[in-house]
């Protein structure tokens, strides 16, 4: 008589374990966390005064900040309007482009079953960025990027 096999112990699952329902969890978590605020910027136009606080470097200074007519350039997107998004907050629009790819990368590697390669905040990227974040404050302040300043409120 054979003894019954004794159970083998678990194999960790590849990074991709599970249904892809399960594995898409995650991404999806991520799009609703974005979504929803984004689905009421859609809804509240940041065009119309009193709906949003000012910038208070703006109010302070005069200034444009990196951020300044981020909210307007959300709401143009989220209503299809790119050309009037990239007149807003370019900057916005290229850091939307960018999250937009990672995440289909993010939703394509999960529905696949593979591991996806997240960029790691290096400090030679996180150095690139904030430098990119600053000129773009600086040229858009200045007469020769005025085309980068949002219009008036």
């Amino acid at each position: 008589m054979n003894a019954p096999a004794a159970p083998q112990p678990a194999v960790p699952s590849p990074v991709g374990g599970g249904s892809a329902v399960r594995r898409l969890l995650r991404p999806l978590a991520a799009l609703t966390a974005v979504a929803l605020p984004t689905a009421f910027v859609a809804l509240v136009d940041p065009n119309e005064p009193g709906h949003y606080p000012a910038c208070p470097l703006l109010r302070a200074t005069g200034w444009w900040c990196p951020g300044c007519g981020g909210l307007r350039c959300v709401h143009a997107l989220a209503r299809g309007d790119v050309p009037t998004a990239a007149h807003d907050n370019l900057l916005v629009v290229a850091l939307a482009l960018v999250l937009a790819v990672l995440w289909l990368g993010w939703v394509v590697g999960a529905v696949r079953g593979r591991p996806v390669r997240r960029p790691r905040p290096t400090a030679r990227r996180v150095g690139a960025l904030l430098l990119v974040v600053l000129l773009f404050a600086v040229v858009r302040n200045l007469p020769v990027g005025a085309g980068l300043a949002p219009p008036g409120v």
